[in-house]
């Protein structure tokens, strides 16, 4: 499946796992170009990996790379990407980083001129710049050509000083050998007619809209056999495991037959969903082309497709159905990447086989490991669900007795159901609850909206937003997570927000709300709860985040407890402002009318003790009555 380049000097070290990764990259892409050429070679450091047939159309910052050499100290080969579908070659930009920095996933490493447009090569690795091999303005450069070397540490940086292409093989990646098939999503669903035999065109799949979208269901589609397709325009609507989402196509073409109707469920990441053809000549002749769609039938039993999963995923390294043996006391040697994505996944790390230098886990080796994340979790807490009596079996009555309506269960609400249920099961929750003085917080609001000239409209939940931020700033061990051999303390406060939608609850991320005014606030948590009824959030806006607030004090509910959001340590039930009699020996009366509102704090007792919820509650307290201290 993997050759190796005849060019390659014996030292270089074996990178199967991210060759594992970057094909894994491509499967999520999902969208396979059919009838332009034989054969695609996808090249990793100093391998190679030639996909017939079928290219790879849509891999989005597909980072290819490898290690070079035993005699230099630990370090990664960053190559030009494939930036674009159709992108063989590209120009060096303006270079973000130079040789010291440390690099962090997610920074721009340097711009690069695609075939389509100038672009950030937005790097997923970690480490210190110790080379460059291209300057600014090199024109032409082939994808996976080497552009520079990470070193895993900073102290080893002096010794890549004299670190050159000589040391990798070459400039570039030599051509593949001749390989067999790699099993991907494209072969599951390969085409029955030959491509061959129909116009030049692009065969578009079921993309992965999320990290954990495995399946989705197709809703209606907003382009018609015969339309134009460019880059940028909405093809269809897809409901995935978070939201009901737009799939903007990244190809031009014509939309010549579609193989998926609206309404589909259940659909396969992979997936054929249709065909544009190159030409609007060319779409009569793609009325009789078929491809196996690989979407579920009802038809069928379930049990050939469950029994060809495993040749699917034969080629994967990293599928561990148990922890491998190590001996007691043996470290672990994991890449800063790699440990990076396993916190991020909640993988732990003992269970994963590494295929890099002496057991080194790789980033491969993490993003293609089988086990489920919640396990170890799971098995270190007692299992509740052992115990809970099994569900009693219920016959619906017929409708005559009794009417009723069956509604199928979304994507959705499925991952809601599973991640409360296990939240509920698996998380020891205890609760706090707190009346606080809402007269303060209202006049100030007041006052600010008066202000705002239509600029923003600052409500009571953009205050408790802002307090909550800064109450965690205060006391920081409330803004962490169980990951189970350890625990993450984030340092910043990135505050989900719950959203009801007509698909269900999803939760929008205020990111970095310590840092943010009142105005900036309310005016983010606005688009975002547009974005989120509209089902335009994109990943980054809904995944992640550090601390949770429930807010349904607007349908007149004085308190409620909340179940925690994971990873999450704790979440907040916000209730309804209401007027209350209070005695005051300083009124006229004896007795005044004041404003409350009641919140309760749920916390996992595995992280956050009583003691340290009940500091965080007195913390949010002070904020909220005296709403001045968090605007200074």
């Amino acid at each position: 499946m993997l050759s190796r380049a005849s060019s390659i000097p014996s030292r270089m070290v074996s990178r199967v796992a991210a060759a594992s990764c970057t094909i894994a990259a491509a499967r999520t892409a999902a969208v396979l170009t059919a009838g332009r050429r034989a054969n695609s070679t996808v090249s990793v450091g100093a391998y190679s990996c030639a996909i017939p047939s079928t290219r790879i159309a849509s891999v989005k910052s597909m980072q290819m790379r490898g290690y070079a050499s035993k005699s230099f100290p630990p370090h990664v080969i960053m190559n030009m990407p494939a930036l674009s579908p159709t992108m063989t070659q590209g120009n060096i930009g303006v270079w973000k980083k130079k040789i010291g920095d440390s690099i962090q996933p997610g920074d721009v490493l340097v711009e690069i001129e695609t075939d389509k447009a100038s672009m950030d090569f937005e790097c997923q690795e970690e480490g210190f710049l110790a080379q460059t091999f291209l300057k600014t303005g090199d024109k032409d450069v082939p994808v996976g050509t080497a552009l520079c070397v990470f070193a895993e540490n900073q102290a080893d940086i002096p010794a890549f000083a004299n670190f050159s292409l000589a040391d990798i093989g070459g400039a570039a990646p030599a051509p593949a050998a001749p390989a067999a098939p790699v099993s991907t999503p494209a072969a599951s669903s390969a085409p029955v007619s030959k491509s061959s035999d129909f116009p030049a065109h692009t065969l578009m799949g079921m993309p992965a809209l999320s990290p954990t979208m495995t399946q989705g269901n197709v809703g209606t589609w907003k382009k018609k056999v015969g339309d134009k397709v460019v880059p940028g325009d909405t093809l269809v609507e897809i409901e995935t495991d978070k939201a009901s989402m737009d799939f903007e196509c990244q190809e031009e073409g014509y939309l010549a037959k579609v193989f998926v109707e609206a309404g589909t469920k259940d659909v396969l990441v992979g997936t054929a969903l249709c065909i544009l053809a190159d030409s609007a000549d060319g779409i009569a002749k793609f009325e009789g082309f078929t491809v196996g769609s690989g979407v579920p039938s009802t038809d069928a039993p379930a049990a050939p497709a469950a029994a060809a999963a495993p040749s699917a995923n034969a080629s994967t390294p990293s599928t561990v159905a148990a922890a491998p043996a190590r001996k007691a006391g043996e470290r672990l040697i994991v890449s800063p990447a790699a440990k990076f994505i396993a916190a991020q996944k909640g993988i732990p790390l003992e269970n994963i086989v590494g295929t890099g230098p002496k057991g080194r886990i790789l980033k491969g080796d993490v993003l293609s490991y089988k086990g489920a994340p919640a396990a170890a979790a799971k098995s270190a807490a007692p299992s509740y669900a052992a115990s809970a009596p099994a569900p009693v079996s219920f016959t619906p009555a017929p409708p005559s007795a009794q009417a009723y309506i069956d509604t199928p269960v979304s994507n959705i609400r499925k991952v809601i159901a599973a991640r409360l249920t296990e939240s509920k099961q698996s998380i020891p929750h205890y609760y706090l609850t707190i009346e606080l003085d809402a007269d303060q917080v209202l006049n100030v609001r007041e006052s600010l909206n008066k202000q705002a000239n239509g600029r923003f409209k600052i409500s009571v939940n953009d205050f408790v937003i802002k307090a909550s931020s800064l109450a965690l700033r205060d006391v920081p061990a409330v803004n962490s997570a169980w990951q189970g051999s350890f625990i993450r303390e984030y340092q910043t406060s990135d505050i989900a927000i719950a959203v009801a939608t007509e698909n269900g609850l999803i939760t929008p991320i205020v990111q970095s709300a310590e840092g943010k005014g009142l105005s900036v606030i309310a005016n983010n948590v606005k688009s975002l709860a547009e974005k989120a009824r509209d089902g335009k959030l994109q990943p980054h806006e809904y995944q992640g985040g550090s601390f949770t607030i429930s807010n349904l004090g607007m349908f007149g509910i004085k308190s409620f407890t909340a179940i925690i959001n994971p990873p999450h340590a704790a979440i907040l039930a916000v209730g309804g402002v209401e007027e209350k009699l209070v005695i005051d020996a300083k009124a006229e009366k004896g007795f005044r009318s004041k404003k409350v509102f009641n919140v309760t704090l749920s916390c996992d007792h595995r992280v956050v003790d009583g003691a340290v919820g009940a500091k965080w509650l007195q913390a949010f307290k002070g904020y909220i009555e005296n709403p001045m201290s968090m605007i200074l």
